[in-house]
């Protein structure tokens, strides 16, 4: 008797996909589904016929999973169909559930530790006592996920409800803008677009992660973390930050996560370009569409510590002027103040590290600092950053100062032992808010899905607790000691404070104002400077709009104010991308030699865009989407272009010119869709002009059926 030959291998993806909530993802969902994504730790149900009857007597029926080119034994699960079988959560196995004539139903098991991929099945059949064989390869893929509701894998979420967001949620917010102007962003993750499993895999095999780690989230998310940027390893996205995007994508541009893993996919190149929120948005995709829960974090004022020092240190000359340097750094690179920064928390438990920092973990792709060599942040445990502990892995001390260091000054000064006086010190100005989206709230106009998440990295600004925290890193790092070492004693007889400015509508004018109180018992003198710049979002500034230096008499007791009033004819041709504003005042008194520096930031206000329909949207049937906004400016708008996306609808991101809009005039585009998804679905869109950037907008609507 010859042995069995495989006549077909069924693997019920669209039933296997409903208790291992894979049933979102595109592939699973296709008229024919050749497919499929499971998750592991799980059993799932498979089917095989062959040539001829089964003899349960002689016939002997292997089934071989391989994940890569050179299995071994962590990449390989070989079993034979048994209807003795007992699933084990650390091993394969292949339970056969029925027998009818030549075909055979059967439940393969697979390890909750077995790693994440695109497996291969290999059917071997002998009859017992016989060397023939046959081998059949199955031609389709089989995805092994990640299993955040199964108690036993290490990215297991005990509140699995939660996973509806953090895993199964396909459209997001970001929170862009200054501390007082923030704003949600919507952005389509897309998880479950057809592109994005193989655009992971790819991802992983070109970062050359060992296959037999790629069980581990630890390991996959570090990894995760480097090869979304670009910078050591051809990764997906291009980091920019100067404005010049004329040979890619600006950044502002973007809607989501999908259209750039797919242009990675098919080009096998780097992508151009991202900014933090743009590789925070990537990083979610992929670690939601491996089955990692992720939320993308968004920390207002935040810190870029460039020599372990745990401060933000600031260096001015004698009279006040600012240094673009840092003269103790070795490598002359300064201290950055972001008016904020996005990454991303993943969930996993860490048994690598002692009891109690497993949960959330931050990771950052945001290429700013080499860890172990190269541009990766994390998984840094929240827990061991809100206390300060500095050695646990990986980069806590980096994000311990991200959201905590404190922000101080210094003066050149000759007479001082290290050359600089500090000038003053401030423990609230770093990590104001961190945010992230709420759970299972969407809000595409508003704020309403705002988490403030910020006493999950540090305890409340100026507690006793929050200190010991920031003190207890300073406690491991001698060059943070001596920094802290002088914060101590400064004293002054004069005040000064630069009021906040409101919000400024694009267009508008605005005032810099600093109020002065002399509370010593003589006139002081005083040379004061203030001045507003165009500022990139990561700090870097563009462009002086104004800026006016004097000085100023102070009688004893007396108040005074200094300002100037910026027009909107000065600021409006120096704005850079996101309209972000610093605003800077610097005093120096002349009888004391007290000096006193301060900041604030602020962006302009732009319009959003409306998303509206005129009739209910139903499946596959064509309609029209009306997109509108009040141009703010008094000048025409020339070479506008919307993009708009929705996972829900055929072709996912669609872009249209659009006609020039006139000063103060309604920029109104109508764009066809053709709906493709029943239930709620989300569309997000973005609009650039030569004279105005960066609008956004996004509608949450019900499609019908027909």
């Amino acid at each position: 008797m010859e042995p069995l030959q495989v006549d077909v291998v069924y693997f019920y993806p669209k039933e296997n996909s409903q208790p291992h909530n894979t049933i979102k993802y595109e592939v699973v969902n296709d008229e024919n589904p050749t497919t499929t994504v499971v998750r592991r730790g799980q059993p799932f149900n498979g089917v095989v016929r062959f040539n001829r009857n089964y003899d349960e007597a002689t016939d002997l029926v292997q089934l071989v999973f391989t994940l890569g080119d050179k299995p071994n034994m962590d990449t390989q699960g070989s079993v034979y169909l048994r209807r003795d079988a007992v699933p084990d959560k650390h091993g394969w196995s292949a339970k056969l559930n029925d027998v009818q004539e030549n075909t055979l139903s059967f439940e393969i098991s697979t390890p909750v530790t077995s790693p994440v991929g695109n497996w291969a099945l290999r059917v071997v059949t002998r009859i017992k006592n016989s060397q023939a064989r046959q081998v059949y390869d199955f031609d389709q893929d089989i995805f092994i996920l990640f299993n955040p509701w199964n108690p036993d894998d290490q990215t297991y979420m005990e509140d699995t409800s939660l996973l509806q967001e953090y895993v199964l949620n396909d459209v997001g917010k970001v929170w862009v803008g200054p501390i007082k102007t923030t704003r949600g962003k919507a952005w389509s993750y897309g998880q479950f677009d057809a592109v994005v499993l193989p655009a992971c895999m790819f991802m992983l095999d070109k970062a050359e992660i060992p296959f037999h780690h790629r069980g581990d989230p630890v390991k996959v998310t570090r990894v995760i973390s480097r090869i979304v940027n670009s910078n050591d390893d051809d990764g997906v996205l291009v980091g920019r930050w100067d404005g010049q995007y004329e040979d890619g994508t600006a950044p502002s541009e973007w809607t989501g996560s999908v259209d750039i893993l797919q242009q990675y996919l098919e080009t096998q190149e780097p992508v151009p370009y991202g900014q933090c929120w743009v590789f925070a948005g990537v990083v979610t995709a992929v670690c939601r569409a491996l089955g990692i829960p992720s939320r993308v974090v968004s920390n207002l004022v935040s810190a870029h510590d460039a020599n372990s020092t745990l401060t933000v240190d600031k260096y001015y000359t004698e009279t006040m002027e600012e240094l673009d340097f840092d003269p103790n750094n070795p490598a002359g690179s300064a201290d950055s103040i972001w008016n904020y920064h996005v990454w991303n928390d993943v969930w996993m438990a860490r048994p690598d590290l002692p009891p109690g920092y497993g949960g959330w973990q931050a990771i950052d792709a945001t290429p700013q600092e080499l860890s172990t060599g190269v541009y990766q942040c994390g998984p840094a445990p929240l827990e061991a950053i809100k206390q300060g502990v500095i050695g646990l892995s990986y980069d806590v001390e980096f994000m311990l100062a991200s959201v905590n260091a404190d922000y101080m000054r210094w003066r050149k000064d000759a007479d001082a032992e290290s050359g600089y006086v500090m000038v003053d010190t401030n423990n609230y100005h770093i990590g104001r808010m961190v945010l992230t989206k709420k759970p299972y709230v969407f809000d595409p106009l508003g704020d309403e899905d705002r988490e403030d998440i910020t006493s999950q990295y540090k305890y409340k600004e100026g507690t006793a607790s929050e200190r010991l925290a920031l003190m207890n890193g300073v406690r491991y790092s001698e060059r943070a000691k001596r920094y802290y070492s002088v914060a101590a004693n400064l004293k002054s007889d004069v005040t000064f404070k630069l009021r906040d400015i409101d919000t400024v509508q694009i267009g508008k004018d605005f005032k810099v104002t600093v109020d002065i109180e002399n509370n010593s018992a003589e006139g002081r003198n005083i040379k004061a400077s203030l001045s507003a710049t165009s500022v990139f979002y990561n700090g870097v500034r563009a462009d002086i709009v104004k800026k006016v230096e004097g000085k100023i008499f102070v009688g004893q007791q007396k108040r005074e104010q200094v300002a100037i009033t910026v027009k909107a004819d000065d600021y409006l041709p120096k704005l850079v991308e996101y309209g972000n504003m610093k605003i800077s005042a610097m005093a120096i008194v002349d009888e004391t030699k007290q000096s006193w520096a301060d900041d604030d930031d602020f962006q302009v206000l732009k319009p959003n865009i409306s998303i509206k329909f005129n009739e209910d949207l139903v499946i596959d049937q064509p309609i029209t989407a009306t997109l509108s906004f009040v141009n703010p400016l008094e000048k025409t708008l020339t070479n506008c272009e919307l993009r708009i996306t929705s996972s829900g609808i055929a072709g996912r991101t669609l872009r249209l010119p659009a006609a020039d809009v006139p000063p103060l005039g309604v920029m109104t585009a109508q764009l066809p869709v053709q709906p493709k998804k029943l239930g709620k679905i989300t569309f997000i869109a973005t609009f650039k002009s030569t004279e105005l950037k960066d609008i956004n907008g996004a509608s949450t609507v019900e499609v019908f059926e027909g």
